[in-house]
């Protein structure tokens, strides 16, 4: 690769790094990524990131991929219960099974359906309501360093 290469590609991404960076929008930006993080698209999160950061041009992109690593190995299964029993819950009278370990070492492809369906509705309410909260506090964070710095100049 030649020099003028690189220095485009370092170009492009100090441009990424630099655009916007209001609090509105870095807030913006982690909020969609923890909805993205929080969805059972396993594999899917960083093309949705990318399709993200098309479709909604004003949030930081950055923002958006840091946003989804809430939904790492550690709080996967966390996410994952609590997704669940949230979507039992909204569907109540479907009479889905709690989930539980025995649940979990008799599960096979044929119940697959009957577990993802709640799984997918309680993710997305988890996911709205983690999004709310991580915008909240990643605007409060990014607005103290935006007055910090308004004070130093």
């Amino acid at each position: 690769m030649s020099n003028k290469g690189v220095r485009e590609i370092i170009s492009v991404l100090a441009g990424v790094f630099k655009a916007h960076h209001a609090p509105h929008e870095i807030a913006l930006g982690v909020a969609i990524g923890a909805f993205i993080a929080i969805l059972p698209l396993y594999g899917l999160h960083t093309a949705l990131c990318v399709i993200a950061a098309i479709l909604i041009p004003r949030a930081n992109k950055l923002a958006i991929l840091l946003g989804t690593n809430i939904s790492l190995p550690p709080t996967i299964a966390t996410i994952t219960w609590t997704s669940y029993d949230i979507g039992r819950f909204l569907l109540a009278r479907e009479n889905y099974p709690p989930l539980s370990w025995d649940y979990i070492r008799n599960f096979n492809l044929s119940r697959f359906s009957e577990f993802y369906y709640p799984l997918f509705i309680g993710s997305v309410v988890l996911g709205l309501l983690c999004a709310v909260f991580f915008y909240a506090i990643a605007w409060a964070i990014a607005r103290h360093f935006e007055k910090k710095r308004l004070f130093e100049k």
